[in-house]
């Protein structure tokens, strides 16, 4: 049980580097802003339609920038994948820490809808401006990095890592990333 644990950990830690790498790709383009904007991108049924801007930037996003749709479905399948082994570690864990980076990995998916203006639009949720749910977003996600890597290095202390585990734990979160 101490190794699958442990496997499930060193998943979480790649899923984590592959939504930090994305993300921080999108942060170039995304523009965190609650503000209404006529939409003139490249996406032609949208073009001239008022929205938030932040919706508005994670369109032009999509479809104006090389590679940019391909970035944001990857970082969005890698945060779910987070989400669902932050679950699977919950559920055989022992820690409190564990507890706190589900906890934060739920908090850090809803900000990042709520900075995208993606699904909360006409909710009470989408009352709280867009900047505050971006930097809520970036906020969760230094405290789960920090969390993850904690409790890495003190799971590698109690039972040292081996080639073979980190091998597998690259080929089965790499599968996943696919076939999710």
């Amino acid at each position: 049980m101490e190794r699958l644990r442990q496997l499930v950990g060193e998943m979480l830690l790649y899923c984590f580097v592959v939504v930090l790498l994305t993300g921080g790709f999108l942060a170039f383009f995304f523009e965190p802003s609650g503000g209404t904007v006529v939409y003139d991108g490249a996406y032609e049924p949208l073009r001239g339609t008022f929205m938030p801007a932040g919706f508005a930037s994670m369109i032009t996003l999509s479809y104006d920038v090389r590679g940019g749709l391909f970035i944001r479905q990857l970082h969005h399948t890698a945060a779910i994948l987070l989400g669902l082994l932050a679950v699977c570690w919950v559920l055989i864990g022992r820690s409190r820490i564990t507890f706190l980076a589900l906890g934060l990995v739920s908090l850090g998916g809803l900000a990042g809808f709520g900075a995208a203006d993606d699904l909360l639009t006409g909710t009470f949720l989408g009352r709280v401006p867009v900047p505050v749910w971006y930097g809520l977003h970036l906020l969760a996600a230094l405290i789960v990095g920090a969390a993850l890597v904690h409790s890495s290095r003190e799971e590698a202390a109690r039972q040292p890592r081996t080639a073979e585990l980190v091998g597998l734990s690259l080929i089965l979160t790499g599968l996943l990333l696919y076939v999710l």
